[in-house]
C-alpha cells in the first residue's frame, strides 16, 4: 500500500502563509501543517487551526531565520538583541555545534517552544523543523531527551532519494547531491534513537531537493516514484502579495505550489495510482 502525508511548513508564518494552509486543506489534498510558534502570525494560525479541525498540526521547530520564544541573556546568545536568530542556517549550524555553551539556551528553547505549541490546546502531531534544524546533531540529541518527556511519538527524518528526485528534475543537481549526502548521513544517525524510543517516521520524505520549487508539474512526474508504505512531501504554500513570504524566500514558488495541492490533475494522478492520503496520526484523508 501507498500512502503519503502532504505537509505545509512555515504555518503561522504569515497571513498568506495561513490563507494558502487552509485553502490546501479545505479544497485541496494537504493532510497537515507545522506551525511556527515564534511566527507573526501564529495566533491566527492557531485559530484557523481550532476552525478546521481534522488539520493536523505539529510542531516546526525554529532555530534560524525566525525569532526565539524564550529570552536568553549572556554573551553569546543564540539571538541578537531584538530576540532574532541569524538568517545563516550554515553560520547558525557551525555556532550550535562547536559552542558549548549554546547546548543550555538551546535546550531552554526548543522546551519554550513545545510549551507555546502545548498552551494552545492543539494536539501536537508531530515534530520538524525550519530548513530541517530539528536534524542538527545538537538540536536532535536535545530533542531526543524532550519528545518522550512530552509524548511526541512522531517525527520528520528527512532524507530523499537523489536518483529519483535527478529522474525528474535535473536542476541544481551539485546543490542536490550535497543535501542528499548531508541528510542521508543524518537519519542514519537519527534513526537508531527514535527506533530506540519507539517515535515513528515515514519511510522517505519528499520535498527536501525541490525545495520551494514543488510544482503541479513537478509533483505529476515524482508521485509515480512514491514507494510502498508511507512517504511524506513537504510543500511551502503562500498567497501574494505577503511581504513577508516575500522577504524571506523571494526565489520559492508558493503559488505554484498552492496550485500543486489543489489542482484537480494531481488529484486524478493521486486516483490512478491508487495513493491513499493520510496524516501522521493514520487517520486517511477523502476529496473531491
Amino acid at each position: 500500500m501507498k500512502e503519503l502525508i502532504i505537509n505545509a511548513d512555515d504555518f503561522g508564518l504569515s497571513n498568506g502563509v495561513n490563507r494558502a494552509v487552509v485553502k490546501a486543506w479545505r479544497e485541496g489534498i494537504l493532510t497537515s501543517a507545522s506551525l511556527m510558534v515564534g511566527g507573526d502570525a501564529f495566533g491566527e494560525a492557531v485559530e484557523l487551526a481550532k476552525e478546521n479541525p481534522g488539520l493536523q498540526v505539529g510542531l516546526h521547530l525554529t532555530l534560524v531565520q525566525g525569532r526565539a520564544v524564550v529570552r536568553h541573556e549572556g554573551f553569546p546568545s543564540i539571538h541578537d538583541r531584538d530576540g532574532n536568530f541569524t538568517n545563516d542556517p550554515v553560520h547558525g549550524g557551525m555556532r550550535y555545534f562547536f559552542v558549548k555553551s549554546f547546548r543550555k539556551q538551546l535546550r531552554r528553547e526548543i522546551e519554550g517552544q513545545i510549551l507555546k505549541f502545548r498552551e494552545t490546546g492543539l494536539p501536537l502531531s508531530h515534530v520538524d523543523g525550519h530548513l530541517n534544524i530539528h536534524m542538527h546533531p545538537t538540536v536532535f540529541d536535545i530533542l531526543r531527551e524532550l519528545m518522550p518527556k512530552y509524548g511526541i511519538t512522531t517525527f520528520r527524518l528527512s532524507r530523499e532519494s537523489l536518483s529519483r528526485n535527478l529522474a525528474v528534475d535535473r536542476a541544481r543537481l551539485v546543490g542536490k547531491a550535497a543535501d542528499a549526502f548531508i541528510f542521508s548521513r543524518l537519519a542514519a544517525r537519527c534513526r537508531p534513537f527514535l527506533d530506540r524510543l519507539g517515535i515513528g517516521y515515514a519511510a522517505e520524505v519528499m520535498g527536501l531537493l525541490n525545495s520551494g520549487r514543488m510544482t503541479e508539474e513537478y509533483l505529476l512526474k515524482a508521485l509515480d516514484g512514491v514507494g510502498e508504505g508511507t512517504t511524506e512531501i513537504y510543500f511551502h504554500p503562500g498567497c501574494l502579495p505577503c511581504p513577508e513570504i516575500t522577504r524571506r524566500m523571494p526565489d520559492y514558488r508558493h503559488e505554484e505550489e498552492l496550485t500543486a495541492l489543489t489542482g484537480l490533475r494531481v488529484k486524478e494522478r493521486l486516483r490512478t495510482l491508487g495513493i491513499r492520503l493520510r496524516n501522521y496520526r493514520g487517520e486517511e484523508k477523502t476529496y473531491a
